[in-house]
């Protein structure tokens, strides 16, 4: 299933877009866009696909999609067949990252948001106390105008950057560029597994890389990525192999060694450790049509 790329026309008076999507159910076929996305169900539930992700979604969910990641959120079959009571109803943020200028992300004050935003390219859902204050905002941005729709999204802006209530969707081997890095270290790091995670990746070949021992390089990934350089790898390998399962000319057993696995057994076992479904089922859904 190929994404196709979205584009919504925007108001020359305004810097930003602010609509509320109701219908029958969520129109929108497997898509992405430039635009940073916030997301909020004010009714209806179903399932949610960013990137190689896919879970439930449900009323009062808040979602945060980064530039260019592809996501589609497809309303239970009790919307599709026009049976609700109700229409689904969202309401629905759009801003470029230089919607306000190329100079605002270099602002002092926005720079504790870069880090939520750089985490936006992999899926956000916000929990918590900041969802109910963020839906609140959202939800009072649609009637208003001028300086006052605007302060409504450095509320938000304001919130995010203050928070830890979020849950990370698509994993790190899906996005294109990872742009979690903040030094040269991570950079180079990230970079190497990157380009070399079709293949065994020894410790000491990557130890060398960060210039590092090997305790010291295990000691140093585990604090900083929270999991072993091998789940690390094989995070990136299924993230790559989510990508390849959505082509139905190529068999599981291909995409596994084009990944990086050395045997379908390890590769099932992996994919269901990760994605609590199997190669066929993630198949199966993510080609299912819109």
């Amino acid at each position: 299933m190929k994404a196709v790329e979205y584009r919504l026309p925007q108001d020359l008076d305004k810097s930003f877009i602010v609509f509320q999507e109701k219908a029958t159910f969520f129109p929108c076929p497997w898509h992405y866009h430039p635009e940073y996305e916030i997301v909020l169900v004010n009714k209806s539930f179903g399932r949610r696909m960013v990137g190689d992700h896919i879970g439930y979604f449900e009323e009062g969910e808040i979602a945060i999609i980064g530039p260019m990641l592809a996501h589609v959120w497809v309303n239970d079959p009790h919307y599709l067949s026009g049976k609700a009571d109700g229409l689904a109803d969202a309401t629905v943020i759009h801003f470029l990252d230089d919607f306000l200028g190329k100079n605002l992300a270099k602002v002092p004050e926005m720079e504790s948001l870069k880090d939520v935003l750089n985490l936006s390219n992999r899926g956000l859902v916000i929990n918590g106390e900041a969802r109910k204050k963020i839906a609140e905002v959202m939800s009072s941005m649609l009637d208003a105008s001028g300086l006052v729709r605007l302060s409504g999204l450095f509320m938000i802006f304001d919130i995010l950057a203050n928070t830890k209530e979020y849950s990370i969707l698509a994993s790190p081997g899906y996005a294109e560029h990872n742009q979690l890095n903040t030094t040269d270290r991570f950079d180079k790091i990230n970079t190497y597994i990157i380009n070399n995670f079709d293949r065994e990746i020894s410790l000491p070949e990557i130890a060398s890389i960060a210039n590092m021992g090997i305790t010291t390089f295990c000691n140093f990934f585990k604090k900083h990525y929270r999991v072993t350089f091998i789940e690390y790898v094989n995070s990136i390998r299924i993230g790559y192999a989510c990508r390849f399962l959505s082509d139905k000319n190529k068999n599981v057993a291909e995409i596994a060694y084009s990944c990086g696995f050395r045997n379908l057994v390890n590769f099932n076992r992996q994919f269901k450790k990760f994605k609590n479904m199997t190669p066929s089922e993630f198949r199966k859904d993510i080609t299912v049509e819109m």
